[in-house]
């Protein structure tokens, strides 16, 4: 099994743009040809568009295009400026009258970086599309990342920039790989060595504090703690799988969330995950899921390792730096 660029895996083409000024941004991944898509969500909060196709009941086998944004609720509109790209493009789920392209989108709540009166919209998600054709995605500070923050139990003032992160693999010839948006309210673990390495700073803010040991300090009821905190991606591989399929796949790959952050999947999260099959290769689902779970922990730890540190937040790789 070998390390490749998200790029290497088929079908897809994947674009990021952002305000940089407003600290919020889209990141959209494309398969024209359609694809088979499923969803897992374990936050009891998400902000999500057409998330309804993906359930194995639903006529539509196959959508166009997986949308992650921020803006929270309100960046939900942008998806308009995708549903455009593809239509100039004539693609679409023919209905006879039109060819409507199917996309869904997942948010992150990044109103409280930047300015919250400006969110992803049409123009910007149409100009990600464009940046799509020159495969501009890149992990950090970019598109869905750009307002993604880590580590906020304890309010702003402790919490680390985060970002967008991906990390694919072929296992010869079976191809798998994630883009995963980070925004969590606790924090990153390395899964090979099981410390942190984003999250909650300490009183010093010169380290790490553990998120889950400052919860059960405390066991009262909060109010409005988890207003802020969403962990989206997407889950792409060439190995061939139908719609209610993808759906277990999408599944597996929450694990990988699971082992990477802690606490996670709480009630006013939005953590979401889609898995889309692009190719024709076949595999044993068990086997693409347990990929999945790893490809997305990795992809999470690249998130946060290239975020750079922004808006007067400071970043993974300050506070690591100064721990060596």
């Amino acid at each position: 099994m070998k390390e490749i660029n998200i790029y290497d895996i088929d079908g897809i083409k994947i674009g990021n743009a952002q305000n940089e000024e407003a600290a919020t941004g889209i990141t959209v991944i494309i398969c024209e040809n359609g694809a088979p898509t499923g969803i897992d969500v374990r936050g009891g909060g998400p902000a999500s568009r057409e998330s309804e196709l993906l359930k194995p009941v639903a006529a539509c086998e196959k959508i166009h295009a997986v949308v992650l944004s921020g803006g929270s609720a309100f960046g939900l509109d942008c998806s308009g400026g995708v549903m455009q790209y593809l239509e100039e493009k004539n693609i679409g789920f023919d209905t006879g009258a039109a060819k409507v392209p199917l996309v869904c989108q997942s948010c992150i709540y990044d109103l409280a970086i930047g300015s919250s009166k400006i969110r992803p919209d049409k123009a910007m998600a149409y100009q990600a599309c464009l940046n799509s054709e020159k495969r501009n995605y890149k992990d950090g500070c970019f598109g869905a990342g750009t307002g993604a923050t880590v580590g906020k139990l304890k309010g702003p003032d402790f919490m680390l920039k985060s970002g967008i992160g991906s990390y694919a693999v072929d296992l010869d010839g079976l191809k798998i790989g994630a883009v995963i948006c980070v925004n969590a309210l606790g924090d990153v673990y390395d899964t090979e060595n099981g410390k942190i390495i984003a999250g909650l700073l300490n009183d010093d803010k010169n380290g790490f504090s553990c998120s889950t040991k400052q919860m059960y300090k405390d066991f009262s009821v909060k109010e409005n703690l988890f207003t802020s905190n969403t962990t989206i991606g997407a889950v792409i591989t060439n190995a061939a799988f139908d719609k209610t399929q993808m759906n277990k796949i999408a599944a597996m790959a929450q694990n990988g969330i699971a082992r990477a952050i802690a606490p996670v999947h709480t009630t006013a999260d939005g953590d979401s995950i889609y898995a889309m099959s692009t190719g024709n290769i076949g595999a044993d689902i068990n086997v693409v899921g347990t990929l999945a779970a790893d490809v997305v922990s990795k992809a999470v730890k690249n998130a946060v390792l290239s975020a750079e540190s922004r808006y007067g937040i400071k970043s993974a790789g300050e506070i690591l730096k100064n721990l060596h």
